[in-house]
């Protein structure tokens, strides 16, 4: 197939364009920088001995991306681009309502003008909001009591994704529901390295390890958790990737929903002693107050992916921090 890839020189859309060029697809990367470097395109083809096409080309910029699908001959559309920080939602609504959805609605209208019916939506755990549960399946409510900005937009356009099933039976959607993407590719060359400051848990570890920054902030010890701090289910970005590479197997018309983790939960303290115990070296850090949007712990329940997909994460929390010191050595 020829697939394009929106926010593909970023961390999980990087590992996806490999495993997708090499199983023999032809693939095309959509991306405005912003939160990704163009020198990814060079890593992807160090790995896999191509240089998927390239658009630097932002959503919000109807036009352009209509240029983009005029000449396309698109088979499926993987849509991984969005700005994705919590508390940065939390600070900064407008923006996250504006890039995401209007970025997606764009998206959608020139598949619908150049007639690609194949899409795979990058959802979150978010969506679940603040139910009381800790474990989510997909047939739970949705989109209520939802702590952040950014879970809302994801909430807001699996909406927009139903409905433009309706509106068009030949639509293929897939809308996956990641919990907390970790590691990097076993090569070192590819890993999750943000351009600003990074908001999730094991990039600003790295730039601890590095002394780029001082100290990592746990934001909160009085959860109702094992150890007080907050707990989520880490899955290895290779994992999840084949929970990409699964999805497109079973794709139909019409909309499918898949939780992509592992079952498990891990705190923060708990990554902090894992990473210790695998680098060799402490990791200075401070407890601080709860940062606004967080809930204190968010589990996928993935029986559904394993059954209808035969998918299941198989790396370990060791893995992704083995092959995340590997990234961090060679870069």
């Amino acid at each position: 197939m020829k697939v394009l890839l929106t926010g593909g020189t970023g961390f999980i859309g990087s590992h996806a364009a490999v495993r997708l060029i090499e199983l023999g697809h032809d693939v095309e990367i959509l991306d405005n920088l912003v939160n990704s470097k163009v020198e990814v395109l060079d890593k992807i083809k160090e790995i896999t001995g191509v240089k998927p096409g390239f658009h630097q080309v932002d959503l919000l910029d109807y036009e352009a991306v209509r240029e983009v699908f005029k000449d396309g001959g698109y088979d499926l559309v993987i849509h991984f681009a969005g700005l994705k920080a919590v508390g940065e939602s939390v600070e900064k609504p407008l923006l996250y309502y504006e890039n995401n959805i209007e970025g997606t609605i764009n998206l959608l209208k020139c598949m619908r003008e150049s007639g690609v019916k194949k899409i795979i939506f990058s959802s979150s755990a978010t969506v679940y909001g603040d139910t009381g549960e800790t474990k989510f399946t997909e047939e739970m409510p949705v989109g209520v009591k939802i702590s952040n900005p950014y879970g809302k937009t994801k909430y807001m356009i699996e909406e927009i994704l139903r409905d433009e099933a309706v509106a068009d039976e030949d639509l293929e959607v897939v809308i996956l529901r990641y919990f907390n993407p970790i590691g990097a590719h076993e090569s070192g060359l590819l890993g999750e390295d943000p351009n600003d400051i990074p908001n999730n848990l094991m990039p600003i570890i790295m730039k601890v390890a590095r002394g780029e920054i001082k100290e990592l902030k746990i934001y909160g010890d009085d959860y109702e958790t094992v150890d007080g701090t907050g707990v989520r289910d880490y899955i290895h970005v290779v994992d999840l990737v084949d929970g990409h590479l699964a999805a497109i197997k079973k794709m139909k018309p019409g909309v499918l929903v898949y939780n992509l983790g592992t079952g498990r939960g891990t705190s923060v303290l708990e990554m902090v002693k894992m990473f210790e115990k695998a680098s060799g070296e402490k990791l200075p850090y401070e407890i601080v107050g709860r940062r606004e949007g967080d809930l204190g712990e968010v589990i996928a329940n993935a029986d559904k992916a394993k059954k209808e997909l035969d998918w299941t994460a198989l790396r370990t929390i060791e893995d992704a921090m083995r092959d995340t010191l590997n990234y961090l050595s060679q870069n």
